[in-house]
């Protein structure tokens, strides 16, 4: 089983994309222990995704499975969620991550706000400010708000 690092775990799962499917397979086999499933890339690369992180983070806590269940049951029923419903349910212990000027940004979804770089926020737009210097808002600057100039 291969040994993923914290700090080059973002950089791995950008790069799946740009892998071909055999290579895709072979890293497979190499974090499974077992042969690739027969799919595509579009099957493979977000299991891989989640594979390497939960790798390197450790696996997704009960309360968190037990909510993405219980909204997975919720769609199956019909219901329909847009991009700020989703943003408002941030589980604590997400982070966001944002490329911005050739710098990676991550924040930490804690239960009383947010964490970057080690201090305490209350807003996404407060620490979309820090980064940028200027006024945004900060799920649209995260991507949790499908605005496409972030």
């Amino acid at each position: 089983m291969v040994k993923i690092m914290k700090e080059s775990v973002i950089k791995q799962v950008l790069a799946l994309q740009s892998k071909n499917t055999a290579e895709l397979k072979e890293l497979w086999r190499n974090i499974f222990d077992a042969d690739a499933p027969p799919h595509s890339k579009t099957y493979l690369i977000p299991r891989l995704a989640y594979r390497l992180q939960e790798l390197a983070y450790g696996p997704m806590t009960e309360k968190s499975a037990k909510q993405l269940d219980n909204l997975a049951d919720q769609m199956e029923k019909g219901k329909k969620f847009t991009n700020h419903y989703m943003a408002s349910k941030l589980l604590a212990g997400t982070k966001l991550i944002r490329e911005f000027q050739g710098n990676l940004h991550e924040v930490l979804v804690s239960e009383n706000g947010f964490i970057y770089q080690g201090q305490s926020y209350k807003s996404l737009s407060a620490i979309a400010r820090k980064i940028t210097g200027t006024r945004w808002n900060g799920p649209a600057f995260f991507g949790l708000r499908g605005n496409k100039e972030a």
